[in-house]
């Protein structure tokens, strides 16, 4: 599994990504969130390629500014709109998604500490594969998002950052 940049060689493939009807109010739609990226400076789209093949998506953010003041929030990059492909899903490409946005941060961003999200609590297989995949639970709702409270989580980007 890897990451690159959303460009013109990509850009079908990953507008052609689904998720389940019930995982929409979670993620939202890519052609927005695409969109999204042209008018916020520091956004990514960043692709998730497995043996060559979109399976996946992710924006990130260099900052994390939807959660304000929050201490998580100082030197963290916000990771949006992750999903993998209804298709794909259930085969594990999850997790190696999340270890390889943790690696391509830790080289885009080497002065991050770390990777921050929210999780709607409604979305229990999320929060579990987050937690399988090392992130940590702040203990903290956000309740800010349009689908209601999430939980606040966030993954180291070295064991030297807290």
């Amino acid at each position: 599994m890897h990451v690159r940049s959303v460009d013109d060689s990509l850009r079908d493939a990953v507008l052609a990504l689904v998720v389940h009807p019930e995982q929409l109010s979670f993620v939202g739609h890519v052609s927005d969130s695409l969109a999204d990226v042209h008018v916020c400076p520091e956004s990514e789209a960043l692709a998730l390629l497995h043996e060559e093949a979109v399976v996946g998506y992710v924006r990130i953010d260099r900052r994390a500014t939807a959660l304000g003041d929050h201490p998580l929030a100082e030197g963290a990059v916000a990771l949006r709109s992750f999903l993998i492909d209804a298709s794909r899903q259930g085969q594990g490409l999850g997790g190696a998604a999340l270890e390889a946005i943790r690696r391509y941060v830790t080289v885009r961003h080497p002065d991050r500490k770390r990777i921050l999200l929210t999780v709607n609590v409604r979305n229990a297989q999320a929060v579990r594969s987050y937690l399988r995949a090392g992130y940590r639970d702040s203990g903290e709702l956000y309740h800010g998002g349009r689908a209601g409270p999430q939980h606040v989580l966030w993954c180291p980007l070295s064991p030297t950052h807290p």
